[in-house]
């Protein structure tokens, strides 16, 4: 297909709009700002407020086309992620609720989608922003903003629920930095945050004052005060998203809700509000961060722009699983092949590689899985995934320190055949892009000590919670990934052999990359991260590749080094 060819050409948001915002608020604020006015404004200046000619000049590297034929469209950066939630949907109407940071002004949004169409309801603007309070709470606690939010997220379970210290800490957050109206609107207390015109998202002195304790450094040990800390936003944050829920409810009138925006991949948030019921039916754009804005800008010109006609013929959603990435023939395999020398088996039979895979897996082996297109959003799932065995008491320690050279406390994902899902959880739904925590079902639960909650965090963290203690998170929760026949059958197949040998329907999955690193795209990647870890097998397609057959890696030590550095 040429450009020539194309109806339009579509990008998320309004940069006019949004460069407004930047001009009101350094207006509004100053003369604080100055500094990082006089920083943003050659960037604008240079490429943002000219993005039409960038991305002419862009599209012109990847071939001749005619300039007059080309239509740029700029939906507004709410309106991308309402349309990347509504329109993949199963629903024909439904409630729409975005949350994320900021996008031109708009900071939350209730919207509502009846076929083609999208009504804005009610918004929430900038600087008071729910998503924005979430990051800087991530800051404080010496993760990465704009990407350590879901570190954040992992780490409030190990946070006291009963202790005076969360108690304490909720009622400061609520007292002090946030004012929260009945509606889910909120108001923040620009007094202690910086984002609005400074370099850094809160103002360390003032929440110093306020908790009792300074920022903490980014790789410094985390103490109990840290996770009180990230118990409380998280519960705060829960308030907040279910109050705007029943807002949207009551707006809409609708048994349906769609959820974008990046405080949508809060799971347990989203799990919470599951629960409660306000709606029948709830679907998740399973990359709801900024990412989703390219689909959703293209789908809302396809069905507003264009008025094209939108039928909802099944119960699945449109998204098929999110496998929407770039995939490799078997020629392209035996070429990284054969470019490193290395050592495979290869399968011509299907079954036999799942049989012998999951047999691997219940031996204890860590798998890098590698089949098909790649998954589009921030999730692994199955198609560029690490295996393990849910079952194995060692088995999150092993895949997180000498795999993917991360944070010990971090929890795994089971990935469970969709048919057997209520057998370990208490779900009411499928969960297909992970995007829904639930408990672990009682039954399968093991007794917690009397002092339980007094243990150091290590001491939690190892603690054998139940029968399935690599996915058990601390409050006998997990982050659950339905895995269904339809959209990735050999997934699914895998685990179905895998319930043959050991009888459990699930594995491990978490994405198969090492920190500070994305996932991996290509067999080249997979190969290399296969060697410059302690992983124990490969599977690209029907080709396995095991770890100590394959030739010296030269690379493999300076490699980890840097990343145990990180």
């Amino acid at each position: 297909m040429s450009i020539d060819e194309l109806d339009a050409v579509v990008f998320y948001d309004k940069p006019f709009l949004k460069f407004e915002r930047l001009l009101e608020t350094y207006y509004a604020f100053a003369p604080k700002g100055f500094k990082t006015f006089l920083m943003a404004m050659p960037i604008w200046l240079k490429d943002k407020m000219f993005l039409k000619k960038l991305i002419k000049d862009e599209l012109k590297k990847v071939e001749v086309y005619d300039k007059k034929k080309l239509k740029l469209l700029f939906p507004e950066h709410h309106l991308s992620h309402t349309a990347s939630a509504f329109y993949p949907s199963p629903f024909t109407e439904s409630a729409i609720l975005t949350i994320d940071g900021v996008g031109e002004w708009a900071t939350a949004s209730i919207c509502h989608g009846n076929k083609n169409e999208i009504k804005i309801i009610k918004e929430l603007r900038f600087p008071n922003s729910l998503g924005l309070l979430y990051s800087a709470f991530t800051y404080y606690l010496g993760f990465k903003v704009n990407s350590g939010e879901y570190k954040l997220m992992g780490l409030a379970p190990y946070g006291d629920a009963e202790s005076d210290d969360v108690k304490k800490y909720v009622e400061l957050i609520k007292t002090k930095l946030i004012d929260i109206k009945n509606d889910g609107s909120i108001g923040l207390d620009q007094k202690y945050f910086n984002y609005a015109v400074g370099l850094t998202m809160a103002n360390d002195k003032e929440w110093e004052k306020l908790f009792g304790f300074a920022k903490r450094e980014s790789e410094s040990e985390l103490q109990q005060f840290h996770c009180n800390l990230g118990l409380a936003i998280q519960i705060v944050t829960e308030e907040v998203v279910i109050k705007m829920a029943n807002e949207a409810a009551k707006l809409t009138q609708s048994k349906n809700l769609c959820l974008a925006g990046g405080v949508a991949l809060n799971c347990v948030a989203n799990g919470k509000l599951q629960n409660l019921n306000i709606f029948e039916n709830i679907f998740i754009q399973p990359a709801s961060g900024d990412a989703g804005g390219a689909p959703g800008a293209a789908l809302a010109a396809h069905y507003i722009y264009f008025k094209n006609q939108r039928n909802t013929a099944g119960p699945n959603d449109e998204m098929n699983g999110a496998y929407l990435g770039p995939e490799f023939s078997d020629i392209e395999i035996i070429q990284t092949a054969k470019k490193y020398k290395a050592n495979y088996q290869f399968f011509e039979n299907e079954d036999a590689l799942c049989n012998q895979v999951a047999s691997l897996i219940a031996n204890e082996n860590v798998i890098g899985w590698f089949q098909g297109k790649m998954e589009f959003g921030p999730r692994a799932l199955g198609n560029r995934s690490i295996l393990g065995d849910p079952r194995s008491e060692e088995m999150q320690k092993k895949i997180n320190l000498k795999i993917k050279y991360r944070e010990s406390f971090r929890p795994f994902a089971p990935a469970v055949l969709a048919e057997d899902a209520q057998n370990y959880f208490d779900l009411k739904s499928s969960s297909p892009y992970m995007l829904l925590v639930q408990p672990v079902k009682n039954n399968l639960r093991k007794q917690l000590p009397k002092n339980y909650n007094a243990l150091p965090l290590k001491e939690k963290l190892y603690y054998k919670r139940s029968e399935l203690p690599s996915i058990t998170h601390i409050d006998f929760s997990a982050r659950i990934q339905t895995v269904h026949k339809e959209t990735n059958p050999k997934f699914h197949k895998l685990i179905m052999a895998f319930k043959k040998i050991t009888g459990t329907a699930m594995l491990i999955n978490t994405s198969f990359n090492v920190r500070g690193e994305p996932i991996v795209c290509s067999p080249t990647d997979a190969y290399k991260c296969l060697m410059r870890t302690e992983m124990d097998y490969l599977v690209i397609g029907n080709f396995l590749f095991e770890k100590t057959k394959q030739p010296e890696w030269k690379e493999k030590d300076n490699w980890q080094t840097e990343y145990q550095l990180d």
